[in-house]
């Protein structure tokens, strides 16, 4: 009885220090336990923290967003807008060029015709000009040759001009004699 006692009490003994190990294991395991649980709260606020910083991160995002969308918008029908002016001021620029190559081209056909007449023209003033300027060395030829005979003319002219002066005088001179020696006669009585 006393053996089974105490070896009943050794087992007491020994389940009591297992229990106690037991125990230690448990409360150690608590505090770890413990430990996890604060660590899991910390990564539950912080994971709380990130989602709500995340949500506000991604309103904010999707108002960028849309506000990028409106202004992306605005600006693509400025340049709708601004292309719409810039391709008609084009047509209008394109129409204007075109008139002038058309006004350029007939121009310069006028002025391939202006330059053939004038040519043509310059031509013709020119065998004008020579036909007249043989005409008037003709002309001057035959003005010299009149001049010259004239000249020739005018000497045997004054030549004839001084006999006839010459001729006059001595009429006259004679005239004069005469008129004297009819006086004289007719002074004297017995002529008459």
């Amino acid at each position: 009885g006393v053996f089974l006692y105490n070896h009943l009490q050794q087992k007491v003994r020994n389940a009591e220090a297992l229990a106690q190990k037991y125990k230690q294991q448990q409360e150690a395991l608590s505090a770890q336990l413990q430990v996890v649980y604060e660590h899991r709260s910390r990564l539950e606020r912080s994971l709380q923290k990130e989602r709500g910083e995340h949500k506000k991160t991604k309103e904010d995002f999707l108002v960028y967003k849309l506000e990028a969308q409106e202004a992306l918008n605005k600006e693509k029908q400025d340049s709708m807008n601004r292309y719409g002016a810039l391709s008609s001021q084009h047509k209008i620029l394109k129409n204007q060029h075109d008139d002038v190559k058309k006004q350029l081209l007939d121009l310069q056909l006028q002025h391939n015709s202006l330059k053939l007449e004038h040519r043509k023209s310059l031509e013709s003033h020119s065998q004008k000009l020579s036909q007249l300027q043989q005409e008037r060395d003709s002309q001057v030829t035959n003005l010299q040759d009149t001049v010259l005979k004239l000249r020739e003319e005018s000497k045997l002219l004054r030549k004839a001009h001084q006999e006839v002066h010459s001729q006059l005088l001595n009429a006259q001179a004679q005239m004069e004699e005469f008129r004297q020696l009819k006086e004289a006669l007719q002074k004297m009585p017995g002529l008459r």
